[in-house]
């Protein structure tokens, strides 16, 4: 799981491992090339096959991981492995897509290898698209060769580190304007003590927002690039909750919100970081009261499932709900339901973000279910730790469907 860009000795590592592999895959499309022309078999079983094509060359198409199509050369398809059919390339003897024949006919034309990196449609039912990179070659006199690699989820995290320094940009930029401006009025109005303490109030609340911008910056850098399990400890879930509980009440005192903590059953032990586990409960009940009314209450309950070798904790509240659209995007960095209002509250847009590398780095899973006007839940699913459940005579909870709510097990009514 890669979200930001890598260490510079990491990345040349990749890099040159990346070329290791082209290096790799070209050496043996040109052997099977030579082979191919010079019609020597591979082993004593190799020969022509039904399809004219050497069974060697079959052999060693069939192991490589690209997608590979070898078609005549009016382009119809005599060989595809399976990824190709797979990802839609081919069906049949034809191509699915009319730009890969294209380029098939115009190498078997004038033979000129092509590469070119295309996007294509990922199904003929539906939306979304694929991102492959196509090289085409002719392999013997009378076959041509379509190798392609799947380079979406590859542009996909391009994208992700490009949005990344646009958003950072933009969120640093808020709060240092801000102040740079409230600093100039503070100049201008010296004489006037009342507006002096007015603006210099709005200083701090602006530089306190900043502070907590670049914290989670950094705290979330930190996250994608260390594992948690490489020095794991075994962690007691009730030490977690109770002290993530007890650093989220000041806000919630202030906002006149209950956080009500159910009994965490015995045995609700895992692998991992302490310290980060109580910043990801945390995370998850200082977004509860945010987005809570004064006078509600947050509820915060843990489940064991002994069945699944599983300890599910969820985080409930009686806020204001979330728009069904907005839940798949919920978890991305920078990413606010309403802006407007995360800046009322001070909110980043990273704290779910930071839940979720916490949780995956785990070996867990997070879910939320939201209905507006009637709250949400957070879900925290953890692999337990093990031998945790013995000697804890837990019994199994009932089977999982919505994550927990308020008057759901382990959850304080």
């Amino acid at each position: 799981m890669i979200d930001v860009p890598l260490p510079g000795g990491v990345a040349v590592v990749a890099v040159v491992a990346a070329l290791l592999v082209v290096a790799a895959l070209g050496g043996v499309v040109g052997a099977l090339v030579a082979r191919a022309r010079a019609g020597a078999p591979s082993s004593p079983s190799a020969g022509p096959g039904p399809d004219g094509l050497d069974r060697g060359a079959t052999e060693v198409l069939a192991a490589l991981r690209s997608a590979v199509v070898v078609a005549e050369k009016n382009a119809r398809v005599v060989r595809a492995s399976p990824t190709a059919r797979t990802v839609g390339l081919v069906r049949d003897d034809r191509f699915q897509h009319a730009v890969l024949e294209r380029m098939v006919l115009d190498v078997a034309a004038d033979g000129r290898v092509r590469d070119e990196e295309l996007e294509l449609p990922r199904s003929a039912v539906g939306g979304g698209t694929v991102v492959m990179q196509v090289r085409v070659a002719m392999l013997g006199d009378h076959h041509v060769m379509l190798l392609a690699e799947d380079r979406t989820e590859a542009r996909r995290l391009e994208a992700i580190r490009r949005d990344f320094v646009v958003n950072i940009s933009h969120e640093l930029k808020t709060p240092v304007g801000a102040l740079a401006l409230l600093s100039e009025t503070v100049q201008d109005a010296a004489d006037d003590p009342d507006a002096v303490r007015r603006f210099a109030g709005r200083m701090q609340t602006e530089a306190a927002r900043l502070a907590a911008l670049v914290q989670e910056v950094i705290q979330l850098s930190r996250l994608q690039v260390s594992d948690p399990l490489t020095a794991a400890s075994r962690v007691d879930l009730a030490e977690v909750v109770h002290e993530a509980a007890d650093r989220a009440r000041t806000t919630a005192t202030g906002k006149d919100i209950e956080v009500d903590v159910g009994d965490v059953p015995a045995g609700a032990v895992v692998l991992g970081s302490h310290d980060l586990l109580v910043t990801a409960v945390r995370n998850l009940l200082d977004n509860a009261v945010a987005y809570s009314e004064p006078g509600t209450r947050v509820a915060v309950g843990t489940t064991l499932r002994p069945d699944a070798d599983a300890v599910e904790l969820a985080v409930v509240d009686q806020g204001i709900g979330i728009p069904a659209a907005a839940l798949p995007r919920l978890f991305e960095r920078f990413y606010r339901v309403d802006p407007a209002r995360s800046r009322e509250t001070g909110g980043t847009g990273l704290g779910l973000s930071i839940v979720k590398h916490v949780v995956a780095d785990h070996g867990g899973e997070v879910s939320v279910w939201s209905q507006l006007g009637h709250g949400s839940t957070f879900t925290v699913r953890l692999p337990l730790a093990p031998d945790a459940l013995a000697g804890s005579g837990a019994p199994a909870g009932p089977p999982t469907g919505r994550p927990a709510g308020p008057s759901d097990e382990g959850v304080p009514a």
